[in-house]
């Protein structure tokens, strides 16, 4: 019950923020631009139409936007000092975190949905592969998730902002580029490797090719899993303190 209700807070501060609003619309121009030159590519024969081409852009636009929408989560709260409010109520450190990061969540969850309004526009003009949009998009969703708890725990490590939002764009940063080094590494075993540790090692080559495999999912869930638990523990602590 704490969680939803610090969840539905998260949601309203979203929606009444003009920062927020400044994200998504920064975000679906981003997109309907790159959106409507690779439709005029494909038109001239100098490309193919990709079904996971907006779900492709967001894997790299997340490095900057997720940070961005996580900045304030934890750290805004230790600024103005109603962290140490939250602790002495009824609330647990778990649905504080889990809340706040839900709401992010939901929030990049709405912007992605608006983005479908592409897919109807293919089906319109084409005929896309439906089942690889559909695994391109459940990939994202769960990268995006992925890359929002990153920012949930640098948020949770210092109590200013633009702090948060430059070590969270550096970490997303090394895990995006991960995958291109393992590309370009000519030991198979080690190029493999460091390809498993990357966001976008696991969906670069499964979802964004319309395959959808277990341990990618697993990779993403086990991500948010473990880094919402330590961010639970960094908040904890400040019960001590």
């Amino acid at each position: 019950m704490n969680t939803l209700t610090i969840f539905r807070r998260e949601v309203e501060q979203y929606f009444t923020t003009p920062f927020a609003w400044l994200i998504a619309a920064a975000v679906l121009l981003l997109t309907g631009l790159l959106f409507n030159q690779n439709l005029s590519q494909a038109a001239r024969g100098a490309t193919i139409v990709d079904p996971a081409f907006i779900p492709s852009v967001f894997s790299f636009a997340l490095v900057f936007f997720a940070p961005l929408l996580t900045m304030r989560l934890l750290a805004e709260e230790r600024r103005e000092g109603t962290m140490e409010l939250l602790l002495t109520s009824p609330v647990d450190e778990g649905s504080i975190v889990l809340g706040k990061f839900l709401g992010a969540w939901f929030y990049f969850t709405l912007l992605l949905a608006l983005t479908l309004v592409y897919q109807i526009i293919l089906l319109s003009i084409s005929q896309p592969d439906i089942g690889h949009s559909l695994c391109a998009y459940i990939g994202i969703w769960l990268y995006g998730g992925a890359t929002l708890a990153v920012g949930t725990l640098f948020s949770a490590l210092t109590e200013n902002q633009i702090v948060s939002a430059f070590l969270s764009m550096i970490a997303l940063m090394l895990l995006w580029l991960g995958d291109s080094v393992g590309q370009v590494i000519a030991n198979l075993e080690v190029a493999r490797f460091v390809r498993t540790l990357t966001l976008q090692g696991h969906y670069s080559t499964s979802f964004a090719a319309g395959l959808f495999r277990g341990e990618d999912v697993a990779f993403y869930a086990g991500i948010i899993v473990v880094l919402l638990f330590l961010t639970m523990r960094l908040v904890a602590s400040n019960r001590w303190r």
